[in-house]
């Protein structure tokens, strides 16, 4: 009996950072409007105002979370300017 073992293909680096940066925004976001919700209910309670702290909390961390959406969107955006621009090239990708 013959076994066939296929070559192991391994990962091309750009599609692991690709997901590395589609994941990090799947715990970017909950974590950011979380920590900002509570943050700012506890820095709002020493100041004797927790609901508008929760509230002002609540913005920072939603803006946050889009800030870094933003920032993982243009990185994205320049590796795909990169490999269209070696593939006009002729070249293949990664090289």
């Amino acid at each position: 009996m013959y076994v066939i073992f296929k070559k192991k293909v391994e990962a091309d680096p750009g599609e692991r950072a690709l997901w590395g940066d589609l994941m990090s925004l799947g715990f970017t976001f909950p974590i950011c409007i979380t920590l900002g919700f509570f943050l700012g209910r506890w820095i709002g309670g020493h100041f004797g105002h927790p609901a508008l702290g929760q509230w002002v909390g609540l913005v920072w961390g939603i803006a946050a979370a889009f800030w870094e959406l933003y920032k993982v969107n243009r990185r994205m955006t320049r590796r795909d300017e990169a490999e269209l621009k070696r593939a006009q090239e002729g070249r293949e990708p990664h090289e």
